[in-house]
């Protein structure tokens, strides 16, 4: 499309691309089949066809019955893959989507999750999808590259990011719910962890230990690998328990249990930690071990 090195652009009308925009930028003025054909004409499609392929992205979609209708008679989802079907109607070999579901509501989202994965595979474009919901990007893609601050800090397959975090922000923002991570301090001949002298041994002073929400646990009172936090919530997942609890200096660690705690909200709980952490990372947040 571009290169800077070379001082170069493809003319918009030649990249093979489309987008879809977040606010999906439908022409008021035209019908749903006018929005959708309205690219097969300034491409200069001869009218046979144009009318032919966008009576079928109108079919793949949904939306052929309401082909007649003004964006503004019709719901948020609709509207939605009307830009759609306008984006692949010219059959482009990369798609582009700008946030395309964040003005959906929770429900519509997941079915039209599902909607753009079937599409994709219809179609075979390449996809590239931009998202602030790490569910969407980690349900719908194949890789994914997580940013931060501008700076692409890992790009792999989901799985990868889950199971081999490559800095900290990536393990404490990749998962449902993300690992936590704690800092491991020197304190005399020892370490200190949220406060509490621990038997650990990180690879330096102030590393941050990742431990897994699964590999905590609830303890029913101090001991030699526990912390005591408030309890500050508790909710079900997928079958078991998601318990939070906060902690001196703004510690905030989160277990997923099988059992059901008896605290309440605001209560002592005691989390125990696993004999060794699943990850370290440096205080700059690179892995280290």
């Amino acid at each position: 499309m571009s290169d800077g090195d070379r001082g170069w652009s493809a003319d918009p009308a030649k990249r093979n691309s489309g987008l879809v925009f977040q606010s999906y930028a439908l022409w008021p003025h035209m019908t749903v089949r006018g929005n959708v054909e309205w690219p097969l004409k300034v491409a200069g499609v001869a009218r046979a066809e144009r009318e032919s392929r966008t009576a079928e992205v109108l079919r793949m979609l949904g939306i052929d019955a309401l082909a007649g209708r003004y964006p503004n008679e019709i719901s948020g989802g609709q509207q939605q893959r009307v830009a759609i079907a306008r984006t692949i109607v010219t059959k482009p070999g990369v798609l582009l989507f700008d946030e395309p579901l964040s003005n959906l509501d929770a429900k519509l989202r997941v079915e039209m999750r599902t909607e753009l994965m079937r599409l994709h595979r219809a179609t075979g474009a390449t996809t590239v999808y931009v998202t602030h919901d790490q569910i969407e990007a980690m349900t719908m893609a194949t890789h994914v590259a997580v940013m931060n601050a501008g700076r692409v800090e890992q790009f792999g397959t989901p799985q990868d990011l889950v199971d081999r975090p490559a800095t900290a922000f990536v393990a404490t923002f990749v998962g449902t719910p993300p690992s936590n991570l704690v800092p491991v301090l020197r304190n005399g001949t020892g370490w200190t962890v949220g406060g509490r002298h621990i038997a650990i041994e990180p690879p330096q002073d102030g590393a941050l230990a990742m431990f897994r929400a699964e590999t905590l646990g609830l303890a029913p009172a101090s001991g030699p690998r526990t912390l005591p936090l408030e309890m500050a919530e508790v909710s079900t997942i997928a079958g078991r328990t998601m318990v939070t609890g906060l902690g001196a200096g703004g510690l905030r660690l989160t277990a997923v249990t099988e059992a059901i705690p008896t605290a309440r909200v605001g209560d002592t709980i005691h989390l125990a930690l696993p004999e060794a952490p699943s990850a370290w990372f440096a205080p700059t947040g690179e892995r280290i071990g």
